[in-house]
């Protein structure tokens, strides 16, 4: 055996050592930037705005849901007394759907960016949302 081919080898090995370093250092780079939390002064997405949804007892034995955006907040069979629900402000515009579960028929309803009271009561087989500033 000649120098010449042990050489060979030897660098061989020491390349794929360094490029075997160079992908370690690249996956812990990788993940120290997506795990590592933002530095932005908007880290809380809550609000002290609330909304008060009261739903009147016109829905007594009625199988209703109601939504804020995607989130469900009740999904039941109404019993003869009021629900009030109440729910801090959690993006900048928010949609209340109210959606009768037997017709499969939803109401849509846009609330008040600042908060506010809703009043959801069922007139003559059809919804009615009304929304009061909140005082």
């Amino acid at each position: 055996m000649n120098n010449k081919s042990i050489n060979s080898n030897k660098q061989f090995m020491i390349g794929n050592g360094i490029l075997a370093f160079g992908v370690f250092f690249i996956v812990c780079l990788f993940l120290y930037l997506s795990f590592r939390t933002p530095q932005t002064a908007d880290q809380s997405k809550t609000s002290a705005d609330l909304y008060t949804i009261q739903v009147e007892n016109s829905f007594a034995g009625d199988s209703i849901s109601v939504y804020i955006n995607d989130s469900l907040l009740l999904n039941c069979t109404m019993g003869s007394t009021a629900l009030t629900l109440q729910v801090n402000r959690f993006a900048e515009e928010n949609a209340l759907m109210i959606a009768d579960n037997k017709s499969d028929e939803i109401t849509p309803f846009s609330l008040n960016p600042k908060g506010s009271i809703v009043n959801v009561a069922k007139k003559d087989g059809k919804i009615s949302i009304q929304e009061s500033e909140r005082e």
